[in-house]
């Protein structure tokens, strides 16, 4: 009796998953030679073997054909396992994560939460999903990604396979440019998504806004994440993220305030100066013009930027600037 065709299928790709664990790499011709099916056949497999999960990789021989492989060892890693206490901090991190709405990445979060709803009694998830919601903000302000959805699919598979490509970036009111880049690492900064890595162009790490990018092209060449490469590489000395040379600012804070900026710590240089009168001096080194007084602006009226000369000027400015639009 003819098998169906659904077991027909389903013993094709256990065949192609056998030969790309069993080898370092394998080619479309030799996959439909073996399989005895087409190359269309052979890429639809392939397509949907790196859609149910496994880490699939695309490389490129030396002479030139594309070839195809699993992440040395995957196989060899066990099951993750989670304890209850575990759980409620992955439910609690989870609520933080509203501005990924649209966004690849929540379709795995929902996908990973599925499994873990699966796994678990109904009265523990409801448990689970109540603390959650009841510690979860309001938020304001949150980005839309869901216009942006083809270029974080394509961003994720150059991150997580190391493939280079072109990015076309438009800063803020300026033309768009192209890059050849080699994206390293994902950032969340603010409630937005940058992409960090290496702009051939630049000669240098950089850091994109994932809300400027009109488009990415995917290349099959590969690169290497420099062995000492570290993520605070992309940001220097800046007290967030825009890296500018750097100055010791100091800023005194009334005592209204002041409990409000001894409960954190705001830069890994920052210093505290206690005053009689509840007050106190804070002090740090750090780049970042724009980042430091849109911080500083938080804190009106209860703040005085003691120096550099520079920053107190441009603080000043912009509050004569405000009160001359009202």
């Amino acid at each position: 009796m003819k098998p169906s065709k659904k077991y027909s299928q389903a013993a094709r790709l256990h065949n192609v998953i056998r030969l790309l664990e069993g080898r370092y790499g394998v080619t479309v011709d030799e996959l439909a030679e073996e399989c005895l099916v087409t190359r269309r056949t052979v890429y639809r497999d392939l397509e949907a073997i790196a859609e149910a999960g496994y880490p699939l990789m695309r490389d490129t021989a030396s002479d030139g054909r594309a070839v195809y492989s699993f992440l040395t060892g995957f196989r060899k890693i066990p099951p993750i396992t989670f304890s209850l206490s575990e759980l409620m901090t992955l439910y609690l991190c989870r609520g933080q994560l509203g501005f990924l709405r649209g966004t690849p990445f929540q379709e795995d979060l929902d996908a990973v939460f599925g499994r873990i709803r699966s796994s678990l009694p109904p009265r523990s998830i409801v448990h689970l999903e109540r603390i959650a919601e009841a510690v979860t903000p309001h938020f304001q302000g949150i980005r839309d990604y869901r216009g942006k959805k083809e270029i974080l699919e394509k961003l994720r598979r150059s991150l997580l396979f190391q493939y280079r490509c072109t990015i076309r970036y438009a800063p803020a009111r300026r033309d768009a440019e192209d890059y050849l880049f080699d994206p390293y690492t994902l950032m969340f900064y603010k409630d937005s998504l940058y992409v960090g890595g290496y702009a051939h162009n630049r000669k240098a790490n950089r850091l994109f806004l994932v809300d400027r990018i009109l488009a990415v092209e995917e290349s099959d060449e590969r690169f290497e994440v420099p062995e000492d490469f570290r993520p605070g590489d992309l940001t220097g000395s800046a007290f967030g993220l825009i890296d500018e040379d750097p100055m010791t600012v100091r800023v005194r804070f009334t005592n209204e305030v002041s409990h409000l900026i001894r409960e954190r710590i705001w830069h890994p240089s920052q210093t505290l100066e206690e005053n009689p009168d509840g007050s106190l001096v804070f002090s740090f080194h750090a780049g970042g013009e724009k980042e430091i007084l849109s911080w500083l602006y938080s804190y009106l009226p209860h703040v005085e930027v003691l120096s550099p000369k520079n920053l107190r000027e441009s603080f000043l400015e912009g509050l004569k600037k405000a009160l001359n639009r009202q």
